[in-house]
């Protein structure tokens, strides 16, 4: 599942082309993704303009000049691409020329501004990403981010705030980490490379951090997530940015995905197991 750095990029991929661009047609292939599509949800987007896209965790918000915002979440295989509107680009224009299945494009917008138009498809084979769209101003209360914690790139993610979301939890540190209630947008990727550097055993119960431990995981998570934002996030098997590029970040694993591999710190071999569902990669002899 593309984790924050995976949306940001996409996020940024999109701007520059959905920002100030109307909607000028949408069109639906399917009534549904993992969800029904919301209600008008053609009429609703027609004629409106995007105000600004940013993103909140994991998900894409468009907000949009009537008010409401349109609100996307990738799922497990979801990918936005920018495209040539048909009998639109020119030479020296660059669009991305298409790599995945069109049976999988779902839905498109055409976005239309003074300088010209554009498609974008978006692309869901497995159809786990949904769509929505809320009022704006009452998204925090809303059923996507009412109780979701702080933007870890924000200046709210401090260590006093990372403590107070992880103070009297007995969990493992790396399931904590991963309750969107505690920081927004961590996913299994990036908790695993976070905690190897901080030397942190994904074994250790959360409310055992010390306050020094704590603040330097803080670091950390901003750290590996900036890193791996440069890098265009990570490309495992599905994730592409709306230009179509594939991230980077996955030939800087230090951990993940390594299993039996030799630490790139101490030369321990790494190891897999399964907490929750999912795989953790760590060095038993490295992180305590």
């Amino acid at each position: 599942m593309p984790e924050l750095p995976e949306v940001e990029t996409v996020r940024r991929g999109l701007a520059p082309v959905m920002e100030g661009a109307v909607f000028a047609s949408v069109e639906m292939r399917r009534s549904d993704l993992r969800f029904p599509l919301p209600t008008d949800f053609r009429r609703r987007l027609q004629g409106n303009e995007v105000k600004a896209l940013r993103r909140r965790g994991k998900y894409l918000i468009a907000d949009l000049s009537s008010g409401e915002s349109l609100i996307s979440h990738l799922g497990m295989t979801g990918r936005f691409t920018v495209r040539a509107a048909a009998g639109t680009s020119r030479p020296g224009d660059f669009y991305n020329a298409g790599s995945v299945d069109p049976a999988h494009d779902h839905v498109s917008f055409l976005m239309r501004r003074p300088s010209g138009q554009c498609r974008i498809d978006y692309n869901d084979p497995r159809r786990f990403g949904f769509m929505d769209i809320e009022p704006t101003g009452s998204l925090d209360k809303s059923r996507h981010f009412a109780g979701m914690g702080p933007e870890p790139m924000s200046p709210d993610f401090t260590p006093e705030a990372l403590g107070a979301g992880l103070s009297g939890r007995s969990a493992p540190i790396k399931a904590a980490l991963l309750d969107q209630g505690v920081v927004a947008g961590l996913g299994n990727i990036y908790v695993c490379e976070a905690l190897f550097r901080s030397k942190i055993s994904p074994r250790r119960q959360a409310r055992n951090l010390s306050p020094a431990k704590t603040a330097q995981l803080c670091r950390t998570i901003r750290e590996v997530l900036a890193e791996a934002i440069e890098a265009g996030g990570s490309t495992l098997r599905d994730f592409a940015a709306a230009d179509g590029a594939p991230g980077i970040f996955q030939d800087r694993f230090q951990v993940y995905g390594r299993d039996l591999e030799p630490c790139p710190r101490c030369g321990s071999p790494i190891r897999r197991l399964v907490q929750s569902g999912r795989s953790t990669f760590y060095c038993a002899a490295c992180q305590r």
